[in-house]
């Protein structure tokens, strides 16, 4: 039997956008990206579907918001005291994370941006940096604690152990060895980021 949303207590704000958030991140890992559809993310959120049309008039979008919604902020990146073990625990977190169904977004929302420049725009405009965002709190971090020089904190330093790992999860999927993780920190992020 299916419920009828409309029947129950109303939610608005967060509390509904948690709900969606939640049935999308489900609908992901139950269905993939490629089987997901707003109606069944409406029907799982108990919503209905004019309101996530409101919100979000595409997948693309509602699937980007639901895992920026999950993704942990830069200032909570645990500081372990050196810029290694600062490194090594962001791309292990973001490892895991692809290995969930943020990893299935990001498979698909690709596959459909690539596809269309429309969608790719969108993909763009979308996009928040958060991968650069965590690796600027850890070089900023870095250089108070006098382990690197400003001047060696670059934009694509700052994006290369990331582009890495996306690169391995793209093309040889999840899970990311944890060894790939301390060579991608060892042998190019850390060097990079020590050079003088």
């Amino acid at each position: 039997m299916v419920t009828d949303h409309r029947k129950l207590p109303r939610r608005r704000g967060e509390a509904l956008n948690a709900a969606i958030f939640q049935a999308t991140l489900d609908e992901l890992a139950e269905a993939g990206y490629a089987g997901l559809t707003m109606e069944r993310v409406a029907e799982r959120a108990r919503a209905g579907k004019a309101s996530l049309y409101r919100r979000w008039p595409t997948r693309i979008e509602l699937v980007m918001d639901a895992v920026y919604h999950v993704l942990p902020v830069p200032s909570s990146v645990p500081d372990t005291g050196s810029l290694r073990t600062d490194v090594l625990a962001a791309l292990r977190e973001a490892a895991r994370l692809l290995s969930g169904p943020a990893g299935e977004a990001m498979r698909g929302l690709l596959s459909e941006a690539l596809a269309d420049e429309a969608r790719a725009a969108a993909f763009r405009r979308r996009s928040h940096g958060l991968g650069r965002r965590v690796m600027q709190e850890i070089t900023r971090r870095a250089v108070e604690r006098g382990e690197i020089d400003a001047s060696a904190v670059t934009p694509r330093r700052l994006d290369a152990g990331q582009a890495l790992l996306r690169q391995h999860f793209l093309f040889a999927g999840p899970p990311i060895p944890d060894e790939l993780i301390v060579q991608i920190v060892d042998e190019v992020v850390v060097p990079l980021l020590t050079r003088r």
